[in-house]
C-alpha cells in the first residue's frame, strides 16, 4: 500500500503533522512492511495501522486529555497522569469516527504504545514497527536486540522490548501502564 492508497482522512491528518513525526511514520511503515512480509501478516492492515498510529502524537497533554474525553474515551488513572498514552486511543477514535470499522487496525492503533493482552499479528507488527524505527534503534542501542528478535519471533521481541521499557520506567520512578505488564505476563505464559 502506498501513501496515496490510504483513506483520505488518514492522508489529510498525516499532511498536518510536524515533519519529524511524518518522517518517523514513514520509517516505521518500512519496518512494518518488512515485518509483515516476514511473519505473513496482512500488509495493508499493518500499513494503515502504522500510518495512523501517531496521528494524535503532536497534541499537548491538555489537548490530548480534552479530545480523548470529548471523543468518548475514559482515561484510566495512568493515562490521566501521562496523557501522551492517549494518543493511540484518540487516533483510533478519530479513525472510527471517520468510518473505519476494521477492528484489527483500530486495536493496533489504540494499543501501539502500551500493548495489551490478546494482541493479534497486525497489532504486534504495528507495536514493534513503531519501536523499531531505525532512528530510534540508532539512538537507543538496546533496541538492536529487539530488532534482531523481531526477525524471528514477534512475541519474544515484544517481551524483550517490554523488559527494557518497564525497567527504564521503574528506574526513573515513573508509572507503568498495567496493559504493558499484562501483555508481558501473557506472552511469558504462552
Amino acid at each position: 500500500m502506498t501513501e496515496s492508497a490510504l483513506p483520505f482522512a488518514v492522508e489529510s491528518r498525516l499532511r498536518g503533522l510536524p515533519k519529524g513525526l511524518r518522517e518517523h511514520i514513514e520509517r516505521s511503515r518500512e519496518v512494518g512492511k518488512d515485518l509483515a512480509a516476514l511473519h505473513g501478516t496482512d500488509p495493508d492492515r499493518v500499513d494503515l495501522g502504522i500510518a495512523a498510529h501517531d496521528l494524535a502524537r503532536s497534541l499537548d497533554r491538555e489537548t490530548l486529555l480534552e479530545q480523548a474525553l470529548s471523543s468518548g474515551l475514559t482515561p484510566d488513572p495512568i493515562e490521566r497522569h501521562e496523557p501522551v498514552l492517549l494518543h493511540g486511543p484518540l487516533a483510533a477514535a478519530w479513525l472510527k469516527a471517520d468510518g473505519l470499522s476494521d477492528n484489527l487496525v483500530l486495536d493496533a492503533v489504540r494499543w501501539h504504545s502500551t500493548g495489551k493482552v490478546g494482541m493479534g499479528p497486525v497489532a504486534k507488527v504495528v507495536f514493534l514497527a513503531d519501536k523499531l524505527d531505525p532512528e530510534k534503534v540508532r539512538r537507543y542501542p538496546a533496541l538492536e536486540a529487539v530488532s534482531d528478535l523481531a526477525q524471528e519471533d514477534l512475541d519474544r521481541a515484544i517481551i524483550k522490548y517490554l523488559d527494557h521499557e518497564i525497567g527504564y520506567l521503574v528506574g526513573k520512578g515513573r508509572t507503568v501502564h498495567p496493559a504493558s505488564i499484562d501483555l508481558r505476563n501473557e506472552l511469558l505464559m504462552v
